[in-house]
């Protein structure tokens, strides 16, 4: 006959006083962590108790029970019940749900420690669900915070993990995917865009980085740090119906806005409304974007604003408080102790006097209706106006009565004196009708002085014009003056032509390049023209400008203009060598590099421009071998943000922007010579050295020793 499995028999639940329990002290757990007691005890008085104290009957001497208990396992909640007595929100002998173990089976160390032990955490996931239920059911972030004593950033993050696609849920269940991609994924909340993402990532482990996933849910959006953005402002947005999506696990800058077309559509209303405001302060034209290409204003004069005139009274007001101010101040000079009421006047005075000179700064009106403005939005979202803009076609024209008779149609009179109907026909010789009196000839009285004839003119010219060349080659700083005339003129003044020097100008603007007007480069030569462009005189006074500058003034001056028409472009339809190879030249003349100038490989000015196999090449002349095999193996956009990464501070420039060094210039000239000697002279030696000596000898072999540096160099610089 089969033996019967003996039944279980479990512990059994009873209903103990409070005060008869004691806290047990074999409880294994002795370091505190987790929610706070107080937390503890304000829970179980919301929701009483959840979970029974386990405990054991305190035993005589004899082993006879004595009535009261032992708390070995559950100190916490234990502790938490005496708060709540002691806080009188409980009574001491109120009844406590308790497991009563009387095994003699095992001790109270081994229940405490299987109590732990045996206890599983909650799982992240189980949380975020959790707290969605809870939101769902009528409950706001606040309550649920302080229902289980966490902050209300810590619930709205949950809330937003509960929100992820099911499927990479049910992944982060799994342990596929990590905590940190699934609070990337929570950025977007459109689950197909999700789930797509991962499609993409998934069969490369290498492109499942949090920020990589970032990236992918918001390349179609618009930072809100973004010019456009910040321009528009969040409230805006949101109330054309525009979405912003926030990170709340990473810093976002304010998120990204999702909907980029109506961002632009408000960017370019609220434009048209302050351009609008702009016109009506009595400019002709107004365009507004939100960028211009460099050089836009090229071939436009520059009008600038003066400080506001002061009117009679001003004036004489000026004059009588700097009087005032001049004698007390005089006066307090000669004093020999200190005066605080006579301080306090000349601060007054002062004060006033200083109003005066911070006049505010006016454009002539008569100016204003012929120029124009140009408004965009600065890289920080802010409105930026430049105002003062005269066009070609919006110059006055300066007439005179010989420009009003050719403007009828009159031909200008280029004949040698009187003409009658019957010389339609003369022959002409050497400039000179037949049948005429010649300019030696005596003419009739009456008639008065002739005009020179133009032909006089020109050859008289001429002879003063090989005169004043060679005048000019033996003064130097003149000539130097004369250039920097011509040169300001077609800088500075478009279209005046009151330069005797036939020197031309040209700079390209080069406004198809994006982006360049925000380099610093840019920058700053705007800043240095608009400085020089506010000290110009009106162009007749131009010379009288220049000849009162001094020296250094002079020199920096003519550097700007000079610096303006260098062009060091290679263009596929015009490659000028010979040009380039000048501008290299130039560049190791005056030491100049752009690493020093501040350029950086990024995935905006090289490395998203190229191919993947460049890309490579880049890392790996300038961080080594082995710093390119960590990229080789991604896909282009990511490996073009890696390798800016490990590019920053390499020194690295690509071929177009490289330079030869001076050594290198001054040996070319001499090249093909010297590649023959020596390679004459290193056969003659070869021949009398042992073959290992005469491998070394060979100046085209690279030393290992100096590549090993090189690499060992890039490699400490990559880590």
């Amino acid at each position: 006959m089969a033996k019967a499995n003996q039944k279980i028999i479990l512990n059994p639940a009873e209903n103990i006083p409070f005060d008869l329990l004691d806290l047990s002290q074999k409880n294994v757990r002795q370091i505190v962590n987790g929610v706070s007691i107080p937390n503890l005890a304000d829970d179980i008085a919301y929701r009483g108790m959840i979970e029974s104290l386990n405990i054991r009957p305190k035993k005589n001497e004899n082993g006879e029970e004595t009535g009261r208990y032992e708390v070995p396992a559950g100190g916490r909640r234990y502790r938490a019940l005496e708060l709540l007595v002691r806080q009188k929100r409980m009574a001491k002998n109120q009844p406590v749900p308790c497991v009563v173990n009387r095994s003699e089976r095992t001790s109270m160390e081994d229940d405490s420690l299987a109590e732990n032990v045996h206890r599983e955490n909650l799982h992240p996931l189980d949380q975020y669900r959790a707290f969605k239920i809870l939101s769902d059911q009528g409950k706001d972030v606040e309550e649920i915070a302080a229902r289980y004593f966490v902050s209300t950033h810590t619930v709205k993050q949950r809330l937003k993990l509960a929100t992820v696609s099911p499927k990479l849920l049910d992944l982060y269940e799994q342990e596929e995917i990590s905590l940190d991609q699934l609070q990337a994924f929570s950025v977007s909340d459109d689950h197909a865009r999700q789930e797509q993402v991962w499609e993409r990532i998934s069969s490369n482990p290498h492109m499942q980085e949090s920020y990589y996933i970032r990236r992918l849910l918001t390349e179609t959006t618009v930072r809100a740090d973004d010019r456009r953005a910040v321009y528009v402002g969040a409230e805006a947005y949101e109330a054309a119906g525009g979405v912003i999506l926030r990170d709340l696990f990473e810093q976002d800058s304010g998120g990204w806005f999702q909907d980029a077309a109506l961002l632009e559509q408000l960017v370019f209303e609220k434009l048209k409304v302050d351009a609008e405001a702009v016109r009506n302060d009595g400019w002709k034209w107004v365009e507004a974007a939100i960028s211009f290409p460099y050089g836009h204003t090229s071939g436009m004069r520059r009008i600038y604003a003066e400080p506001e005139e002061m009117s009679a009274d001003e004036i004489a007001r000026h004059d009588a408080v700097k009087a005032e101010y001049d004698a007390l101040d005089a006066k307090y000079a000669e004093m020999e102790d200190a005066d605080q009421e006579i301080e306090d006047k000349l601060d007054q005075l002062g004060t006033e006097l200083d109003g005066f000179n911070d006049r505010p700064f006016v454009y002539d009106p008569a100016q204003k209706a012929i120029a124009g403005t140009f408004i965009t939005l600065a890289a920080n979202g802010k409105l930026q106006v430049e105002a003062g803009f005269i066009r070609a076609e919006d110059e006055p024209r300066v007439e005179t009565g010989d420009d009003e008779e050719a403007g009828e149609g009159e031909d200008l009179d280029t004949s040698f004196g009187d003409e009658d109907e019957d010389d339609e026909h003369a022959v002409v010789v050497n400039g000179q009708p037949l049948g005429r009196t010649t300019e030696s000839a005596e003419e009739p009285e009456d008639d008065g002085i002739r005009p020179l004839p133009d032909r006089l003119i020109v050859d008289l010219t001429a002879q003063k014009t090989l005169s004043l060349r060679n005048a000019l080659a033996s003064d130097v700083d003149t000539a130097f003056v004369a250039v920097l005339h011509a040169l300001v003129l077609q800088v500075f003044y478009r279209h005046a032509k009151n330069s005797c020097l036939e020197i031309t100008q040209t700079s390209n603007s080069f406004g198809q390049v994006q982006g360049l007007a925000e380099t610093p480069w840019a920058k700053e030569i705007a800043e240095r023209h608009e400085a020089w462009d506010k000290e110009m005189p009106d162009s007749p006074n131009l010379w009288g400008f220049l000849l009162g500058l001094d020296e250094a003034s002079r020199k920096a001056l003519f550097a700007h203009c000079a610096s303006l028409s260098l062009n060091a472009v290679v263009e596929p339809w015009n490659k000028r060598p010979g040009a380039i190879a000048h501008a290299d030249a130039l560049a190791a003349t005056i030491q100049f590099d752009m690493v020093a100038a501040g350029w950086e490989p990024t995935v905006d000015n090289y490395l998203g421009r190229v191919t993947k196999a460049r890309i490579v090449q880049a890392v790996r002349e300038g961080r080594g071998e082995d710093s390119a095999q960590l990229i080789d193996h991604m896909k282009k956009d990511l490996m073009a943000r890696e390798a800016a990464r490990l590019l920053e501070g390499s020194n690295w420039l690509p071929e177009p922007l490289r330079l030869e060094s001076d050594d290198a210039i001054a040996a070319s000239d001499t090249a093909v010579e010297e590649a023959v000697s020596d390679e004459a002279d290193i056969g003659d030696d070869a021949a009398e050295l042992p073959a290992f000596l005469a491998e070394d000898a060979d100046p085209s072999v690279d030393e290992p020793v100096a590549v090993a540096d090189d690499t060992a160099d890039h490699l400490q610089a990559a880590e």
